[in-house]
């Protein structure tokens, strides 16, 4: 048995989620549902400017870790955070769900500091993301440790890091010593707009080396430059094992080896939409690599998916286990 079912490797940040209005969007020109990419300066600002806040340690493949690692999961990260008060915070949560997490601090004296998002929640539950992705970006393949990578069943790659200088050295590097050991590739496209901006990349990586795609409607879109949403699924099934595809209150697909299940939605009542899609990807993941069928790790993703967006925060606070138990899925 390997040490870990899923290595993670993606931005290491802190999520500060505040709700405002609309109106609040528009005055401080913030795209809504979207993820925009910001600096220092702007992260000061936007901090400023939203009312009161929560801070929580995040990223996107981060949430997926801290999912699996809530579980029960054997997991580990790989993620850059600065020796700062966001940094022991990331740190801190991460290793407190049971995570395995050793990436090197960067030192104090640095000029960057730790990435943060802060995230703007609606009323609709809709969540708008700022991004400063402060050390995350500086990902690079000497903070990939092969024997780590060898040691993982799974590594999950988050698509978000494709707009880091080495992140695609580090992540090729990561691949390489996990299926020279007989380990599996998954990655998270992440967002529409990362895509545009790296779609060769991105296709070169799913067709080389991806046994399993995480996306939602709009990725795949993005990714197949179609606007078709049967074709953008019937597109990446030729091309990976098993995709992975949610489409927000209309549940999620599951497609492999000419199989195709449409999963519905666990109905709730949506306070904050951050995360869904992490811990969709977290459940999925922990499913399969614990001997359930892909349609039952769908059926599980969908269940984390429904708790998380219950609540701010894009970490479980219900069990998610007992849940699983309660739909009768484990």
């Amino acid at each position: 048995m390997k040490q870990f079912q899923v290595v993670g490797i993606g931005n290491a940040m802190v999520d500060v989620l505040a709700h405002a209005d609309e109106a609040f969007l528009a005055a401080n020109g913030i795209g809504k549902g979207i993820m925009q990419l910001i600096d220092m300066p702007r992260a000061v600002d936007l901090y400023a400017r939203i009312g009161p806040a929560k801070e929580i340690s995040g990223g996107s493949a981060a949430n997926t870790i801290a999912g699996i690692a809530h579980l029960g999961g054997r997991t580990a990260y790989v993620g850059k955070v600065k020796d700062d008060q966001l940094g022991a915070i990331f740190a801190h949560d991460l290793r407190a769900q049971g995570a395995v997490y050793e990436t090197s601090l960067a030192a104090k004296a640095t000029e960057q500091e730790t990435g943060r998002c802060i995230i703007i929640v609606t009323p609709d539950g809709e969540r708008s993301m700022n991004t400063y992705l402060g050390w995350s970006e500086f990902l690079t393949p000497a903070d990939i440790d092969d024997a780590q990578m060898a040691q993982a069943e799974w590594i999950y790659l988050e698509g978000y890091r494709f707009d880091g200088p080495d992140s695609h050295q580090a992540f090729e590097k990561a691949i390489a010593a996990c299926k020279g050991a007989g380990g599996r590739v998954s990655i998270t496209l992440s967002d529409a707009f990362c895509i545009s901006r790296h779609r060769d990349a991105f296709h070169k990586m799913i067709v080389a080396d991806v046994d399993l795609l995480f996306a939602n409607r709009a990725e795949l879109l993005a990714m197949y430059q179609t606007e078709d949403f049967a074709t953008a699924l019937r597109l990446a099934a030729a091309e990976v094992a098993i995709v992975a595809c949610t489409d927000g209150a209309d549940g999620a697909h599951i497609l492999s080896q000419g199989q195709h299940w449409h999963l519905p939605a666990v109905p709730t009542q949506i306070v904050d939409a951050t995360g869904a899609g992490d811990l969709f990807a977290g459940a999925f993941l922990w499913g399969i690599t614990n001997g359930y069928d892909l349609q039952t790790a769908g059926k599980m993703g969908n269940l984390a998916a429904s708790e998380i967006i219950s609540h701010i925060g894009a970490r479980p606070e219900a069990d998610l286990r007992r849940l699983f138990a309660e739909a009768g899925l484990i």
